[in-house]
């Protein structure tokens, strides 16, 4: 794959070939994280268009050289090489679209779409271009290492995936974002926005898949319009036979962003917990150890997403400049580490979160979830 814009020489007065030209459809939080990513990996943000703020003030929210009224004009006329989609999520597949169609490649926000046809329609328009969904816990040194040694048969025999999602930003009645408006967010919330994480990281680790699935949703807050779940619990069954339990939750009072994943078998089990990521805890009948994120130590898979030396924190945002740096090494040209998640693996989420619903919505029943 080659860069589509900014190809000139340096020492001409303009853009050296290997930075990556980048815009930002949105200035919220998702943004101005996308954005300071993009800068980390050497990229140059030179365009942003935003529904809120407008102008100068979505150009100084996200850093970017210049703002545009809308896509349309900054597709056609800021030279950018990638987009990234930071909005809400019913304008996903639309902006994604738009930015294949005008041969960009594309970081799109999760879910990819609202829905399993936008989703196939995304993934077959993506084409040679890179296309990714940022499912960055993947990007976690102790991911990796789970990963490494559930791979090498550390493990044995795998027996059971088991885990939880849980956050309390919506744990009072009178929390309120877009997320919470079906028009804007979707037909599913709270496992959409963060139940697809963990079965993208659970399969990830394992290189299970999961089969099918009985599902239920709660909604503990009553808000505007047809109320997304606030709780989703998921038994499920992979495609290996292994069993495993899911909670979501964004109701949980306490919890900010746990993401908990344990992997037990009849040699090793492994557990990481995203608000404790330095750590990796290994299980075994005769003791339990905690593996640090130690450079010196980790397996080479995981060595190369240790930014920095034992003892000093890493976390979301490293997670992020990882996942961002791996996809401008692929729109230049070059080869990225095994890993970068695609739209084929924003689809994966989409066709999970739809089994999910089925499910739920007809009392629980088991549902084969679409390979």
């Amino acid at each position: 794959m080659t860069v589509t814009h900014g190809t000139l020489a340096a020492g001409d007065g303009r853009v050296d070939a290997r930075i990556v030209r980048a815009a930002v459809v949105g200035a919220g939080f998702m943004g101005r994280v996308h954005a300071e990513s993009a800068r980390r990996a050497g990229g140059r943000v030179v365009a942003v268009t935003a529904g809120r703020p407008v102008g100068v003030h979505a150009a100084a929210a996200v850093g970017a050289d210049r703002a545009y009224p809308d896509l349309d004009a900054l597709l056609s006329e800021a030279g950018i090489d990638v987009l990234h989609v930071c909005t809400p999520n019913s304008a996903h597949a639309e902006i994604a679209h738009a930015a294949l169609s005008a041969g960009i490649h594309v970081i799109c926000e999760k879910p990819l779409a609202t829905n399993e046809a936008d989703a196939v329609d995304l993934v077959a328009a993506a084409g040679d271009r890179v296309a990714v969904v940022p499912f960055v816990y993947r990007f976690h040194p102790m991911v990796r290492e789970m990963r490494a040694r559930l791979t090498s048969g550390e493990a044995g025999i795998v027996s059971s995936i088991t885990g939880s999602y849980l956050q309390d930003w919506l744990a009072d009645a009178g929390d309120n974002d877009w997320r919470v408006d079906p028009v804007l967010g979707g037909p599913s919330r709270a496992f959409a926005d963060i139940g697809s994480h963990w079965c993208d990281l659970a399969e990830f680790t394992t290189g299970d898949r999961i089969a099918r699935l009985s599902a239920q949703t709660v909604v503990v807050h009553e808000r505007r319009g047809t109320p997304t779940e606030d709780i989703a619990t998921v038994h499920f069954a992979t495609k290996s036979g292994v069993v495993g339990t899911l909670v979501v939750s964004q109701v949980a009072a306490g919890r900010k962003n746990r993401l908990h994943l344990e992997v037990s078998g009849t040699e090793a089990s492994f557990g990481f917990d995203q608000e404790n990521p330095e750590r990796l805890w290994v299980g075994r009948r005769g003791g339990n150890t905690v593996l640090l994120r130690d450079p010196e130590t980790l397996s080479p898979q995981a060595a190369r997403y240790a930014r920095l030396p034992a003892g000093h924190a890493q976390g979301y945002q490293d997670c992020f400049d990882a996942f961002v740096a791996d996809t401008y090494r692929a729109v230049r040209g070059e080869d990225p580490a095994e890993g970068l998640p695609t739209f084929s693996d924003g689809l994966r989420a989409v066709r999970i979160t739809e089994a999910v619903l089925r499910s739920a919505s007809s009392g629980g029943s088991w549902t084969e979830v679409a390979t």
